[in-house]
């Protein structure tokens, strides 16, 4: 670090050197005015000096501006929907301007990419560029906004818990089975995560696809990278915006069961049917229904009961941003309070056990120019999160409301015990959300950079330097306060007297508390060097970048030395581009990968990467004959990235354990002279690398009719080698225990398609705009490391990842001669009513040799969206719809398989209101759900095409309309722009299952349920 210090101060030296040589020009004071086209003063004009970043003023409210610069500088007048200007300063000083309404194309845009901004016209990779404008969520996650949205990300939400963060995201699908799936996400240059950030600070929002555009990550960009640049200041008055948000959060899907007299009529035909005796009797179900004994006969709808109809949300945030010609500063803050759906009632005194979700967000963003040629970017940024949750945690509390049946126990019995059955895993709801305590998690981020951009014109023109360096601490505290009090059963019998007989199955538990930290901290140093030039009609480009990377665990990890070392990364990166009459683009990227977690020797690797793209559009013929084309780019890429995640810290080190049941004999086989001894506890794997990604893509950039009608599409093939996995299939001969050695054994290919359109037109003071996305992606396994098997549709390869594999039913036996007549299912007794499954393999015997790929695979891989909005006057609205499909899975469960756990498990109304097998009265082969059975049918509780359902969905995911207040107004209380509008999310779906939302992809529906918000807001510009 002494040496990289001594480097800057020299540079910095120079640089002021050159800075007084260039001010030893003459320098002048230029003044003057702009206008637009209907010659009427333009105030916020920005004026800067050419080649000097920062140095420059804006107009006043007359269009009036005063600058200093020296002569033959040119000065650069730029404004928001007008084109850019650039003028010599000659002899006049005084120098009005005219700017005209820019015609700007699709061509001309400017994205964000791995290496810096580059013009949409001259992009050879594939890259989705998002309007920040079109991500709406009223949730603290951003995740939740992606999915229909962004071209090339496949996305799926699995719970709506406030700040559960359960969102997840894929670009492009996925493509290992082995390590991480997850993109890799960088804010303002540094790896950060997503969903902590505020939607009002984002700049801009980039999804990398290729091997192309993420070469340069290396071992780090197999699964895509996502590019989030934050707001800034700029030169102009001090601009001030806020934005208020009140939501009302309802839920998509409540899962329905059944009541307590049709709970206790299907037991009995439960037991009944399997020649049992039934459970109630004529009294006890007369009892049930006209609730005459709420103690021994309760009926209790638990979902009812203990989820509130709805909750709110609040969301706020308040930002300025400003400066002059040497400083500008952006600067927010926000807030969001999520409210739990838990309904805890008013008793609780000095606590909340609901599940509530509390985030405050700062930023602060400063650039200096500290001279001509230097400046200096510095943020600070960071959130703190407070989750409240009840005593009982989230897997027993679902378990608890969907598996306590209505006619189980009362809340609490007449005589002012609590009623419960005992133990966590079946204990009353009430008590695990109101009376079991409470937990709260505090997450706390602090994120800091630096970014030095140095122009080094001095050394050649066109070469620059960027440095910067970040660091992170994160920090994560949890403290559950717990207790309970006593729990009592009443038996069926009352006392001779009428009285309860109670027995107590839980003891009281006073107030005890447990707590644990966990956190970590990062640092990053990174340092470019950019060259452009242009000769001619050539244009040519080079990027070289040095990144260096640690992380260290700082706590939970107790005595583990592994986990306690830092984890450090190098990478050289770099980029060579050409371009030719912005019609012809050639670049070539590669990353060299360095990191300490494997072996030497085996540390670092190169991932390169070509691409180029033909801009038709621009061909002489072209632009003569057909006017109407802007843009047509055909592109292609081909290169190779990796994926160094894995869970195992130092593979290729090898640890020992002494353990009595690995020990040695020293006598016959029937002896007792057994010794403990050391055993492996993990075996080294020396060899252990990345996987390799090799991908290819094909791709069209398209703008047509002055852009009103323009989009991207691609089609990306990918083939992943080396996946990382655990080896299962050794032969014991091996002796190694039952501790398998990892390797890079494991290997996909994947392909698909994505793309977006959109088309605008104005119709008179009518705007509107039609776009959509939508994005394919299927892989399939071609090697895994398994035993070989006589029937290759048991294995893995042939398959695709996460590929559902189940029984083929062919509905249900209609009588035993069906039984008999059919292959014997090794599965326990069967009887009429009971599921007949296929015999795939012709042996005779219904078993695991059945087992076939069935449907899809649980994560979606086809994601859709379009939508339509529109302006007129003050008036603006917007619709979307999202849809997912190519997915499915296998529902199961106490709910699903009535009465397989006895009388623990509510009944789905589905199973009343679809249909079931029933003696005597609906004996239909091809009823919805089997013939019940008390404690359990092993026969019908397998997996298979009886219980697979489709998860495809589509949903109105946003409706937004709002009112945009006339100036004549606004300008009357003080303020620039002021907006009234309402938002919508989630309020329709429309789905073939409907037992809870599809989206969650829960096998049983145990989870929070997602949310449906109705939202009002304000947002002032002052």
């Amino acid at each position: 670090m002494r040496k990289v210090f001594y480097i800057l101060i020299a540079i910095v030296g120079t640089v002021t050197r050159t800075y007084a040589q260039d001010t030893a020009q003459i320098a002048v004071t230029v003044t003057g005015t702009v206008l637009n086209e209907q010659k009427e003063p333009m105030p916020g004009v920005t004026i800067t000096i050419k080649d000097q970043p920062g140095l420059g003023i804006s107009t006043n409210e007359k269009g009036q501006y005063t600058i200093k610069a020296n002569k033959y500088q040119w000065l650069v007048f730029s404004h928001v929907g007008f084109a850019q200007q650039e003028i010599l300063i000659k002899d006049a000083l005084k120098i009005n301007v005219t700017l005209r309404s820019s015609d700007k194309k699709a061509m001309d845009e400017i994205i964000v990419t791995a290496l810096g901004r580059q013009k949409k016209a001259t992009v050879t990779g594939a890259i989705t560029t998002v309007d920040v404008s079109t991500l709406k969520t009223s949730t603290s996650s951003i995740t939740n906004a992606l999915a229909g949205n962004v071209s090339g990300v496949l996305a799926m939400q699995g719970s709506g818990q406030p700040g559960s963060n359960s969102s997840e995201f894929w670009i492009r699908g996925i493509s290992t089975f082995g390590a991480g799936t997850s993109a890799l996400v960088l804010v303002d240059g540094f790896e950060r995560s997503l969903n902590e950030i505020n939607i009002e600070d984002i700049e801009t929002f980039t999804v990398l696809k290729d091997a192309s555009t993420t070469a340069i990550y290396g071992s780090r960009g197999a699964n895509g990278v996502v590019l989030i640049t934050t707001k800034r200041g700029k030169m102009d008055k001090v601009s001030i915006n806020g934005k208020y948000e009140g939501s009302y959060n309802t839920r998509t899907f409540t899962p329905k069961f059944v009541d307590g007299y049709t709970y206790a009529s299907l037991m009995n035909e439960a037991r009944i049917t399997r020649n049992e005796e039934p459970f109630y009797s004529v009294e006890d179900l007369a009892l049930i229904r006209n609730q005459l004994d709420p103690d021994l006969f309760p009926d209790i709808s638990w979902m009812d009961m203990f989820l509130k109809p709805g909750a709110f949300t609040q969301r706020a945030s308040l930002n300025f941003d400003g400066g002059g010609a040497l400083a500008r500063y952006f600067v927010s803050g926000s807030y969001i309070n999520e409210g739990g759906m838990y309904e805890t009632g008013e008793n609780l005194k000095g606590y909340n056990t609901n599940a509530n979700y509390k985030r405050w967000n700062y930023r602060a963003n400063i650039d200096m120019n500290l001279t001509a040629t230097t400046l200096v970017r510095v943020g600070v940024s960071g959130s703190l999160g407070k989750q409240n949750l009840p005593g009982g945690t989230y897997d027993e509390i679902w378990a608890s409301l969907m598996g306590q049946n209505p006619i189980s126990i009362p809340i609490k019995y007449s005589t002012g015990q609590v009623a419960s059955r005992g133990g966590a895993e079946k204990q009353n709801p009430w008590v695990l959300i109101t009376q079991q305590g409470y937990i709260e998690n505090w997450q706390n981020k602090i994120q800091t950079n630096v970014t030095v951009e140095q122009n080094l014109k001095f050394i050649t023109p066109g070469l620059r330097f960027v440095g910067r360096f970040g660091y992170d601490n994160n920090n994560n505290n949890y403290i559950r306060r717990m207790k309970w009090p006593e729990g009592w059963i009443a038996e069926r019998q009352r006392e001779s007297n009428g009285d309860l007989r109670l027995k107590r199955t839980i003891t009281e538990q006073l107030l005890t508390q447990r707590s644990d930290a966990s956190g970590d901290r990062s640092e990053t140093i990174q340092g470019e060097l950019h060259y452009t030039k242009t000769i001619q009609s050539h244009t040519f480009g080079g990027i070289l970048q040095y990144t260096q990377e640690k992380k260290v665990n700082t706590s939970n990890y107790a005595e583990d030395l592994m986990q306690g070392i830092e984890r450090r990364n190098q990478r050289v990166a770099g980029r060579f581009t050409y371009g030719y009459r912005s019609r012809y683009f050639f670049d070539v990227n590669f990353g060299y990968n360095g990191s300490e977690n494997f072996a030497t020797g085996h540390q670092f690797g190169l991932f390169p990467a070509v691409s180029g793209a033909w801009n038709v559009a621009e061909e002489e013929f072209i632009q003569k004959n057909v006017k109407w084309m802007d843009m047509f780019k055909i592109r292609y890429s081909y290169g190779k990235v990796g994926n160094d995640y894995m869970p195992v810290r130092f593979p290729y080190l090898a640890s020992f354990s002494t353990n009595a049941d690995a020990g040695y004999n020293w006598g016959d086989l029937e002896s007792k002279n057994s010794y403990p001894g050391l055993t492996y506890s993990r075996i080294a794997s020396n060899t252990i690398t990345w996987e390799v990604s090799t991908k290819h893509d094909l791709g069209l950039d398209f703008s047509f009719f002055g852009d009103k009608f323009g989009g991207a599409l691609d089609y990306f093939h990918e083939q992943r080698d080396g996946i990382y996995m655990e080896r299962q299939y050794i032969p014991d001969i091996v002796g190694l225990r039952g501790q398998d050695p990892r390797a890079n054994v494991g290997s996909t290919v994947s392909s698909g398609f994505d793309g977006q359109l959109k088309f605008s037109q104005q119709i008179n003071k009518l705007n509107f705009t039609v776009r959509g996305t939508m994005t394919y992606s299927r892989n399939k396994i071609l090697e895994a490391d398994e035993q070989y098997s006589n029937y290759p549709y048991t294995t893995r390869a042939g398959f695709r990842v996460n590929q559902n594999k189940g029984l083929v039913a062919l509905g249900l036996f209609e009588s035993y001669e069906d039984i008999r007549n059919n292959p014997t299912q090794n599965f326990g007794r069967v009887a009429p009513g009971d599921i007949k499954y296929k015999d795939i393999n012709g042996d005779g015997t219904i078993n695991d040799n059945d087992i076939v790929a069935v449907g899809a695979t649980r994560y979606p891989n086809l994601v859709y969206g379009f939508g339509l909005s529109a302006n007129w006057k003050g008036f603006d609205a917007s619709v979307l719809f999202q849809g997912a499909g190519k997915s499915s899975f296998f529902i199961n469960g106490f709910t699903v398989y009535p009465f397989s756990q006895g009388d623990w498990g509510n009944i789905l109304a589905d199973v009343v209101e679809a249909g079931r097998w029933i003696l005597g009265e609906n004996e239909d082969p091809n009823a919805a759900y089997p013939r019940l059975s008390y404690n359990g049918s092993a026969n019908n509780y397998r997996a298979s095409t009886y219980w697979l359902r489709e998860s495809s969905y589509i949903r109105l995911k946003t409706v937004d309309a709002g009112y945009t207040f006339p100036k004549a107004i606004t300008n009357r209380i003080g303020v620039k722009t002021m907006r009234v509008y309402f938002l919508g999310t989630n309020l329709l779906t429309f789905s073939k299952f409907k037992m809870w939302d599809p989206e969650m992809n829960s096998t049983n529906g145990q989870a929070y349920p997602l949310a449906k918000s109705f939202t009002l807001g304000l947002t002032v510009n002052l």
